[in-house]
């Protein structure tokens, strides 16, 4: 049976339609996106395999173009057709923040530094500059690799948070591993950095550790 024959509102386009996007499971969102299945399968069976295949809708985004070309029914095509969709994303946040001046939550503040570093595949460190109200400044990867106190240096971030004129700063990194839990190290770095910021009175607000699917913050873990 092809999704056509299947009750309106069990469709996945119709019922996005009807119910709104936040209705549909991962494999209807995706079964959108491949808009049509292969032989005897639906494109939701498609997508069901698909999901199967490489855990979860996330690691299937953040696939390779290697890895991704290698699940059934997909290719080059669909890889650019996503890498698209993904960077729509990412632009989509980045000027909403940028429209609404400020991060008045941190929902808002987690969102953006997940667009910009979930799909990284090496650690990057990055800063968030603020000024005295948080509105949005700039955002700056700043260092590659992993983060440790010897890779990550207190003298560049003081220098950036002075060119962007920042009163406030927020750190962020991801962990490619896919587990957000912060080390020694990441808290360690984070005071080293809290000291050297303090000396030129701006405030470190908080270090997000982005993972796979959740965001851990040193702040709400009381470390800041």
């Amino acid at each position: 049976m092809s999704i056509t024959d299947w009750p309106e509102l069990e469709r996945p386009r119709e019922k996005l339609l009807s119910r709104g996007a936040a209705s549909l499971s991962d494999a209807e969102l995706l079964a959108i996106f491949l808009r049509t299945g292969t032989q005897g399968l639906t494109a939701v069976d498609l997508s069901r395999r698909l999901l199967k295949q490489f855990g979860s809708l996330n690691s299937l985004m953040h696939a390779s173009q290697p890895e991704f070309c290698q699940g059934h029914g997909l290719g080059k095509a669909k890889y650019a057709q996503l890498q698209a969709v993904l960077e729509m994303a990412r632009r989509y946040l980045h000027e909403n923040i940028r429209h609404k001046n400020a991060l008045n939550t941190p929902d808002d503040t987690k969102q953006f530094l997940k667009s910009k570093l979930a799909h990284q595949q090496r650690e990057v460190f990055a800063c968030l500059y603020l000024d005295t109200k948080h509105h949005v400044l700039a955002f700056e990867e700043l260092f590659f690799g992993t983060i440790d106190g010897a890779s990550v240096h207190p003298r560049e971030v003081v220098k950036g948070a002075l060119a962007n004129n920042a009163a406030a700063v927020i750190f962020a990194h991801n962990h490619p591993s896919g587990n957000p839990t912060p080390s020694q190290a990441d808290i360690q770095v984070t005071h080293q950095l809290i000291e050297a910021l303090k000396l030129i009175d701006i405030r470190v607000l908080d270090h997000l550790i982005i993972g796979s699917g959740d965001t851990s913050s040193l702040a709400e873990l009381g470390h800041i």
